[in-house]
């Protein structure tokens, strides 16, 4: 990204925040993306003047930090997107941050810095709130959290364009899943609008968002995670309507995915044979490409540069997949969504997973077989993202496909009790760094993540201790529920699942089965399957809800029945 900027970035580390403290100057930070066309932007049109370059190699320490590879730095100093652009003391306190600057603006947030600086010194630094060691405001679960929820999508639902809020126009996929259940109208109008705003028709897969409430002015970047929350997403609504209009976004972002974003170790004779000695994982992200692409009709855009994808294969966003194409599979029996799933699986198994603790990220060359600082960037381990999603997407492989998970699940589950867990939720990832890094930080999103993905591994092992660490989790946020906004609606529908049970299926036959396929086809997209129960005779299947257990069903349509009794 800094090939035309003449600014001497240092990488973020211990050695920048010592000589700032040595020369006594703030550092810059830069968070940038490889996907952040402003990021380029910024670059040329600012970094890139000789003079502004000088002033700022003179007079500051400048560190440049890749968001997606160090999410714990985005975390703690965001400015609100991408690039942000922040000024800090040599302890790390913040003085002052913006967003994008072009040369002007840039030239005069320097002299306002300066002019901070010499009369108040790193004395004009400051924590952001969420890092200053307040507990969370803990409560108690009810029935109002659900309710509550429902009334902010009600209330800020746009009538006109569909989905949520004014502008900038996001997705929202935790919320689309929230209203599917609750607000079956107002869910199915929003995924309409996004499908018809942000999915390339053209390329597949989803576009990030749009800054207009018309879902007008699309940035067009598209990011593993989104595209496999929203695969998931479209999955689900699928299940609820067997329309093939939900079906086919999510069908052809299972294409973008295998193909696009699909990456290796080596050259492979077969992209679809899951076997043959090499890894596979899906790549982090593409970048928008030039503009006036879009705008080509489809035999020309052929012949255009296609837009550079970053292969970097970080461990949450692949988890995040690997989830989703499982639920496509379920609801479609879609082969190569169950094949890939499983190669992505192995790899994050085989290299980023060790002893519960995941790494988050790591390259994909030939003859490595496991993330070194060459090949991982110093990627950090452990963080709570990456635990939750990994957790996640081993909980749902074993219920779809049977695959033999149970062990890693929970290896994973006690090393983030074991190392993340302060009080009665979790940190974001290790206390430990330079910077603002030593102070904890307690992510809403990540803990409700965790929380999900903890209740369906209780069900799976019948370890109830599980569950009990979940409601902890959710009940020491309680007390602030009522103010969520809607991109966490997940902890409403999480909350629910504590408060009336999960509905889980138990099939004594192995995946695959008529059974086990009649399970997944259930129209709950919160339950959780259960493929060769130990307890469950072959050729049965029961479902239980809370203390409610049916009797055993040994066809599909006596299975239908039965859970329609849990249901009503």
């Amino acid at each position: 990204m800094d090939d035309v900027t003449r600014v001497e970035w240092r990488e973020w580390g211990e050695e920048a925040f010592e000589e700032a403290a040595e020369r006594n100057v703030p550092l810059l930070l830069s968070l940038t993306a490889t996907w952040c066309d402003h990021c380029h932007e910024m670059d040329r049109e600012t970094y890139a003047v000789p003079t502004l370059a000088a002033n700022v190699n003179d007079g500051f320490v400048p560190v440049r930090v890749d968001v997606d590879r160090q999410p714990r730095v985005r975390d703690r100093y965001n400015m609100g997107g991408f690039p942000s652009t922040v000024f800090l003391a040599p302890d790390g306190s913040v003085l002052t941050g913006a967003g994008y600057l072009g040369p002007d603006g840039f030239r005069q947030v320097l002299e306002q810095l300066r002019t901070m600086w010499d009369s108040k010194g790193a004395d004009a630094g400051r924590v952001p709130r969420p890092l200053q060691g307040e507990d969370p405001p803990a409560g108690d679960l009810s029935p109002d959290i659900e309710r509550q929820m429902l009334g902010q999508l009600t209330d800020r639902y746009d009538e006109r364009a569909g989905g949520w809020g004014e502008e900038p126009k996001f997705p929202h996929p935790d919320a689309l899943e929230f209203a599917l259940k609750r607000d079956r109208t107002m869910a199915l109008r929003s995924f309409d609008a996004v499908a018809a705003n942000l999915f390339d028709e053209y390329a597949g897969g989803f576009h990030r968002f749009a800054t207009g409430r018309d879902w007008s002015g699309l940035e067009r970047e598209k990011l593993l995670d989104s595209n496999a929350a929203l695969l998931r997403a479209f999955a689900n609504a699928y299940l609820y309507t067997g329309e093939d209009g939900y079906r086919q976004p999510a069908a052809r972002t299972l294409e973008y995915l295998t193909t696009t974003l699909w990456t290796t170790d080596g050259d492979a004779a077969d992209e679809d044979e899951p076997t043959g000695g090499y890894s596979g994982a899906f790549a982090g992200s593409q970048a928008p490409g030039e503009p006036a692409a879009y705008s080509l009709e489809a035999s020309e855009r052929e012949e255009a540069p296609e837009p550079a994808v970053d292969t970097t294969v970080f461990a949450g966003a692949n988890a995040l997949a690997i989830d989703a194409l499982c639920t496509y599979h379920a609801y479609t029996d879609d082969e190569r969504a169950a094949r890939f799933a499983e190669r992505a699986l192995s790899t994050l198994r085989d290299r980023l997973l060790e002893d519960g603790v995941t790494t988050h990220f790591c390259t994909l060359e030939r003859g490595v077989e496991t993330p070194t600082e060459e090949t991982s960037g110093r990627a950090e381990r452990g963080l709570l993202s990456d635990q939750a999603r990994i957790l996640q997407a081993l909980t749902s492989a074993r219920s779809v496909l049977g695959a033999e998970t149970v062990e890693d699940a929970v290896s994973v589950a006690e090393a983030t009790v074991d190392t993340l867990r302060v009080g009665d939720s979790f940190v974001d990832g290790p206390r430990t760094g330079p910077g603002l890094l030593e102070r904890p930080l307690r992510p809403l999103d990540g803990n409700v993540e965790l929380a999900d993905a903890l209740i369906d591994l209780a069900a799976i092992t019948g370890e109830g201790r599980y569950e009990r660490i979940a409601r902890d989790v959710l009940e020491d946020f309680a007390g602030a529920s009522d103010r969520f906004s809607i991109p966490v609606a997940r902890y409403a529908s999480v909350a629910t699942r504590l408060l009336e049970g999960t509905l889980v299926v138990r099939v004594g036959d192995e995946a695959g089965s008529d059974l086990h396929r009649a399970a997944c086809r259930v129209a709950d997209h919160e339950k959780v399957i259960v493929p060769d129960a130990g307890d469950v005779p072959a050729g049965e299947a029961v479902a239980v809800r809370g203390e409610r257990t049916t009797t055993p069903a040994t066809t599909p349509q006596e299975l239908s029945e039965r859970v329609s009794t849990l249901l009503e």
